[in-house]
């Protein structure tokens, strides 16, 4: 009998602004710093700009269908804005606030000098031509005209976006502003227009190294290392397609995968290269012969040592926390775990390596790319993947050292868990500098 799923949905607000405003408030008792200012917290957490646009676009059927486009510079006290396009039906305001405020986080937790920053268009992809693509891609990116820019706020692929989407916007930007280097407006390109070597894998390559990090410093019981560990994978993009073949590659045995239509599971490990075939000849790695058919939030609760959501927000929720088998859950996906949820994981000893810093890799590999088009040069892979690891590697130290001086000396609060670490020295980052530069005028 199948184990019975709690109804939250009355009682668990699942709006991504919500809980990015509750996993920030959660930190502040450790920030006295800034407690000390009023008002100084609602600033840094509010975002600075906030557009949304209408995009007209002639649809290969000849009719003109309008899309909503946004984009969200959520702060610059670091540095510009940096953060993905992401194009997904559900897209809308409060969804791509969340994920601009995380980029904030995410990139003054493993120190790179930008801020956070997101976009998105309410569309379906799936459904979509290339050309249809095309259009809304550069509609966009000419709708948002110089809110975007190498110094001001520079776009890179998230989900259902790609660098071939990425070069497009370069394009689109480029014929608005000749005469310049713009590479640097735009991240994820194709090699060929000035991309990183890495940068296609970076986000899972990220998550192998920090889970590899986390699990040589943390010892959790039963699983010290990634070799020999059993890993589930929720979704099969960008990210968790690379993480399960690097994962794999690492030692791993790959147990379960899955997409937006479906998952398999085989407790004897997947064979990864047949069910990639699948993958690209049917669309979805669901209903693989030989193994178990699994829903996709079903394929978080199989039993293994490591689960990777790396999909979209809200997936280990109040109604399924209690059923993840898991010892560690790292975080390939935004916002892929509820405040809720984290409460129950933490009841149960369940260790979450946080979005901030599990799925960094990309942020930093974006910055790499940044560095090497404003400096017209171009890194060997060897020399991407070293400084990746060392910054996530740094990043790992940290939060985990942070999460233990927490625990000493604030007796008084709640146990922290790394998430909340990661927040203490994200979120501290950003004060500083804020107080550092002041208010002006």
């Amino acid at each position: 009998m199948a184990t019975k799923r709690p109804d939250f949905a009355a009682t668990e607000d699942l709006n991504p602004w919500h809980i990015a405003r509750t996993q920030f408030d959660r930190v502040l008792p450790y920030l006295p710093e800034l407690l000390a200012e009023p008002g100084m917290a609602e600033f840094i957490f509010e975002p600075e700009r906030t557009l949304k646009v209408a995009l007209p676009v002639r649809m290969a059927d000849g009719q003109i269908h309008t899309f909503s486009g946004y984009r969200v510079l959520h702060s610059t006290s670091r540095g510009p804005g940096k953060g993905g396009i992401r194009f997904h039906p559900a897209v809308d305001e409060d969804e791509v606030k969340a994920l601009a405020a995380w980029m904030t986080w995410k990139s003054a937790l493993v120190d790179i000098p930008f801020g956070g920053a997101k976009g998105g268009v309410a569309c379906d992809p799936r459904l979509m031509t290339q050309e249809e693509k095309a259009r809304v891609t550069r509609r966009f990116i000419s709708a948002l005209g110089d809110n975007i820019g190498p110094f001001t706020d520079i776009p890179a692929p998230d989900v259902y976006t790609d660098e071939q989407t990425m070069a497009w916007v370069y394009d689109t930007y480029q014929m608005m502003h000749p005469h310049q280097n713009n590479l640097p407006v735009v991240t994820g390109k194709p090699i060929d227009l000035g991309g990183s070597l890495g940068r296609a894998t970076a986000t899972a390559q990220g998550c192998l190294y920090v889970t590899a990090r986390f699990l040589e410093m943390a010892g959790v019981p039963g699983v010290d290392e990634v070799h020999g560990s059993e890993v589930a994978i929720q979704g099969f993009g960008n990210a968790g397609r690379n993480a399960a073949d690097l994962f794999l590659g690492a030692g791993a045995k790959i147990v379960a995968v899955g997409d937006s239509k479906g998952g398999i599971f085989d407790p004897a490990g997947l064979d990864l290269a047949a069910v990639e075939v699948h993958k690209d000849m049917t669309g979805t790695v669901a209903e693989y012969p030989g193994t178990k058919h699994l829903s996709p939030i079903e394929v978080l609760e199989v039993p293994c040592d490591i689960v990777i959501p790396a999909a979209l927000e809200n997936q280990i929720t109040m109604a399924n926390a209690h059923l993840i088998k898991a010892k560690v859950v790292v975080e390939a996906a935004n916002g892929p775990t509820t405040p809720g949820a984290d409460a129950i994981l933490r009841a149960r000893d369940i260790k979450v390596l946080p979005d901030i810093l599990a799925n960094a890799g990309g942020v930093i590999v974006s910055y790499f790319e940044w560095v090497q088009n404003l400096e017209n040069r171009q890194w060997s892979e060897r020399d991407v993947q070293e400084r990746l690891q060392d910054k996530l590697i740094r990043a790992t130290d940290t939060v985990v050292t942070q999460r233990a001086g927490m625990i000493e000396g604030h007796e008084r609060l709640p146990e922290p868990d790394l998430r909340t670490a990661a927040y203490r020295v994200a979120v501290g980052r950003v004060t500083k500098t804020t107080f550092q530069r002041g208010i002006w005028p």
